[in-house]
């Protein structure tokens, strides 16, 4: 089975050529991609978040398989959604999907389902595709949809993340996908008096992203929830912070930080981007 796109023509380009120069217009080219065991990566419409994106993609090797991890935007599906099978599309380019890995982790995670309607019109994961076809056009794919958010369940899915990582042949990069702060109208979450949502979105993302340097999973997660933190991936970025200190990784970097007022010019109605590269 093919999954067509879901948001091809409103996140980016919808024809295969303007996606390309979209692409390569957000990509760095004066950096050196380095080795890491995971990255934090926005997934808003390219418009607002591509250059984010564009820069820890820029920055990081992409290795032949990658694990997509994902918030569960529309409900849909079991707690935790891997697409088992077939290919994904974007314009211009077929990504297969890594069954064995899929076969894999859907055999160790216990809450885990082989799904499609999570999948279905979720943007989470689509939207980092076409940056990974670019730096990698013979990559192969795991998506998973996380619908769970309490930390005794991210804690077990980044360990089973870590199990399939270990037992692959060539170890597959995790990608954590996640926009920051979401604040202002429409949003359910209104600044203090005194802070445009801009201003309260920075500062709020800004103690989001030091526990997140930590390489705390607990701090992290009692971080976002504590300080009510409105980053819709915060459980697919614990479970992958998890998974990424249990294969070694000791070091976190934040590579760009922006927010939607950037290019829109609305301070009142803003969400954070952050891309952040663990190694």
């Amino acid at each position: 089975m093919t999954r067509s796109p879901a948001c091809a023509g409103s996140f980016y380009e919808a024809q295969a050529a303007e996606l390309t120069s979209q692409v390569h217009s957000l990509l760095e080219l004066d950096v050196s991609p380095v080795q890491a065991t995971a990255v934090v990566c926005p997934h808003a419409g390219l418009m607002y978040s591509g250059k984010v994106a564009g820069a820890v993609y820029s920055r990081v090797t992409i290795p032949r398989t990658v694990i997509l991890v994902g918030p569960n935007h529309t409900g849909e599906g079991p707690p935790i959604s891997v697409w088992a099978r077939g290919k994904w599309a974007i314009p211009g380019a077929l990504l297969p999907v890594a069954e064995d890995l899929a076969h894999a982790f859907l055999a160790i995670c216990a809450e885990a389902r082989a799904d499609e309607l999570a999948h279905q019109y979720e943007h989470s994961l689509e939207v980092q595709l076409p940056f990974l076809a670019t730096r990698r056009p013979d990559i192969t794919i795991l998506p998973i949809i996380v619908g769970v958010r309490d930390l005794r369940r991210c804690l077990a899915l980044g360990l089973a993340l870590a199990s399939v990582t270990k037992s692959a042949v060539e170890s597959p990069l995790l990608i954590a996908s996640s926009d920051m702060t979401h604040c202002g109208p429409g949003f359910g979450q209104s600044p203090p008096a005194g802070l445009t949502a801009d201003a309260f979105a920075r500062r709020q993302d800004g103690i989001a992203l030091k526990a997140l340097q930590t390489l705390d999973e607990d701090e992290f997660h009692h971080t976002i929830e504590t300080f009510d933190i409105s980053m819709c991936g915060y459980a697919p970025t614990t479970a992958v912070l998890y998974a990424a200190r249990i294969l070694g990784a000791q070091h976190a970097a934040v590579t760009r930080y922006a927010t939607s007022a950037e290019v829109a010019g609305d301070v009142n109605r803003v969400v954070g981007y952050a891309g952040v590269v663990i190694n």
